[in-house]
């Protein structure tokens, strides 16, 4: 019996994936709990119809990411910051800092899950912030930090 799984299954495969299994397996435990649903011609046709709109979501995803991207292209955002004695700052500049920095100054939304800062900013001067707007697309910002007057 030919079956259309709907969630990931360990021991049969994918969400999406067709695959064959026994009758009885079928009847007594995919179709059940709602793993899976039997591969009728109807159920295949809105699986291809769902494939087509995730790919072009994805790809909606993609252009969206890469106009982005290009926004950002030699942008600068800046932070002012307490300065201790000896030049040293105090506290440090987080990712939820710049994406608030990015919304303000920028006007663009960037999730603080996709900044990525490698070290800790804790000094002045400028730094690159990299952002992963997409698996493929990954953008770079300057952070510039001054001292705050």
């Amino acid at each position: 019996m030919k079956i259309i799984l709907i969630q990931d299954v360990k021991s049969l495969g994918k969400k999406g994936d067709i695959v064959e299994v026994n009758q009885g397996y079928a009847r007594n435990f995919v179709l059940p709990k709602k793993l899976g649903v039997e591969a009728t011609p109807q159920n295949m046709n809105d699986l291809k119809l769902k494939n087509q709109n995730d790919e072009k979501i994805a790809a909606e995803n993609l252009a969206e990411a890469e106009k982005i991207k290009a926004d950002l292209k030699d942008k600068k955002i800046t932070v002012e910051m307490k300065v201790g004695a000896n030049g040293k700052t105090f506290g440090s500049v987080s990712s939820k800092e710049v994406a608030e920095l990015i919304k303000n100054q920028l006007g663009l939304e960037i999730d603080k899950k996709k900044i990525v800062i490698k070290d800790p900013v804790k000094a002045l001067g400028g730094y690159e912030i990299k952002l992963k707007l997409h698996p493929k697309v990954t953008a770079e910002i300057l952070l510039d930090v001054v001292e705050q007057k």
